[in-house]
């Protein structure tokens, strides 16, 4: 566990890996829904793919730009931010806030539960077999950062 915590024991960084999951590629994406500084998530991105979870991808020559994207090592961290949701959602939620992501289960069609295996099925979930539909309040909330941070530049 030590090992892994040297990798990924910052809030910055798991912030960065769960937009990354959620097909956020660009730097700028990263960074309004996370609230990092810039340098922060340069920081993040830079160990990461130093340690093979992540890696960049030019998007444009000019100016040169990158977006970044998992490696297999960092898609195989997906477990671990199933299981970082479903301790936050049961034991840091009111019942009445109820979920901010539904996933359901493209293999049964059902509802995935909180992971890391589909509650309906017991398949073990992995994210290419998800569906993602965010709670009103939650894709209001992801909006209101981005446009914030839209506003700020």
């Amino acid at each position: 566990m030590a090992r892994a915590e040297t990798v990924v024991g910052d809030r910055w960084t798991v912030l960065i890996l769960r937009e990354l999951f959620m097909r956020n590629h660009r730097f700028e994406e990263i960074q309004a829904q996370t609230g990092a500084t810039p340098q922060m998530v340069a920081a993040r991105l830079k160990a990461l793919e130093g340690d093979g979870l992540v890696e960049r991808r030019p998007y444009s020559t000019r100016p040169l730009r990158h977006d970044y994207h998992l490696t297999e090592k960092g898609e195989a961290f997906y477990p671990v931010l199933l299981a970082l949701r479903a301790w936050g959602e049961t034991w840091l939620k009111s019942p009445e806030e109820g979920r901010a992501v539904q996933y359901t289960h493209r293999s049964c069609g059902k509802p995935a539960g909180l992971g890391p295996v589909c509650e309906s099925c017991g398949l073990p979930l992995r994210r290419e077999d998800l569906t993602v539909k965010l709670s009103p309040a939650y894709r209001e909330e992801r909006q209101a950062r981005s446009e914030a941070f839209k506003a700020s530049r």
